[in-house]
């Protein structure tokens, strides 16, 4: 054995101690992940879930929640992403303001989120009171859902962009605007493709977590019902086992969303190395 070989050795023997330390660590978080899904799963043997589908109630919840939640997500991605790239690219006064105040809607409980919701559009107030004297009320209404989901959901694009835009070299926007291109321009042919797998990543997990929305959607729209409240609703009247079938829809959906554009878009499960 050389003396490289040696030196190798000894060092890996030196790691491998911490790491096994780490793994077991590691290993009992991913024990805890997993348990609810198997014990979760566990119970779909028992429950017709193709026939609770197919009823009326779980049909139009399955819908609801199909159209709001791809709205909710194209509004976020429409009105984030320019918000991300300021954010990632310019300082001015108050910033660190507007920071906070897109993290807020993560950090603050969703039935908070629904009921400050509440106080600007609620039926009651100026807006909410317009928008039904035209025929447009904004709670109850798939309106209502749409402006719930947006609301918890639009963090995760600006979030996910802003990093992505942050580690676009300027320097490649300084070339393109030197050759002629202006600020939209370059923004397009050279800042957006740059940074798109990250941008990706945030409408991925925008839709999941607009999809998934129940504490701000009970609040502001009740009915009609998507997936969430429905859950919500058959957990009430029938327990554990009343809401598996669409829970089990519900998790499909993310399901597919994540893994059809990890596959095809390539975003990084957690950090490509």
């Amino acid at each position: 054995m050389s003396l490289v070989d040696a030196t190798r050795s000894v060092t890996n023997s030196r790691r491998l101690p911490p790491l096994l330390a780490f793994g077991l660590l590691g290993g009992i978080l991913l024990v805890y992940f997993a348990l609810p899904f198997v014990a979760f799963l566990g119970r779909t043997g028992s429950v017709p879930v193709v026939e609770t589908l197919l009823q009326a109630g779980s049909r139009t919840a399955i819908r609801n929640s199909l159209l709001t939640a791809p709205v909710a997500t194209a509004i976020a991605t429409v009105l984030g992403v320019p918000l991300a790239y300021v954010l990632a690219r310019e300082t001015f006064p108050g910033k660190r303001l507007i920071e906070a105040l897109v993290v807020l809607p993560l950090v603050v409980p969703p039935v908070v989120g629904g009921a400050m919701l509440l106080s600007v559009v609620g039926r009651f107030t100026p807006i909410g009171a317009a928008a039904a004297r035209v025929g447009v009320p904004v709670t109850d209404s798939l309106l209502g859902v749409v402006l719930a989901q947006t609301f918890v959901a639009a963090p995760f694009v600006v979030i996910t962009a802003r990093a992505g835009f942050g580690a676009v070299d300027e320097r490649l926007e300084q070339a393109s605007r030197s050759l002629g291109y202006g600020p939209i321009a370059t923004f397009r042919r050279v800042s957006l493709p740059l940074a798109s797998r990250a941008i990706v990543a945030g409408v991925v997990l925008t839709f999941a977590r607009a999809i998934g929305e129940f504490g701000a959607t009970m609040m502001v729209a009740y009915n009609p019902r998507t997936m969430p409240t429905r859950i919500w609703v058959d957990f009430i009247a029938g327990g554990i086992d009343a809401i598996v079938p669409l829970a089990l829809a519900l998790l499909a959906v993310t399901l597919v969303v994540v893994v059809t554009v990890q596959r095809f878009a390539g975003v990084p499960t957690v950090v490509d190395r």
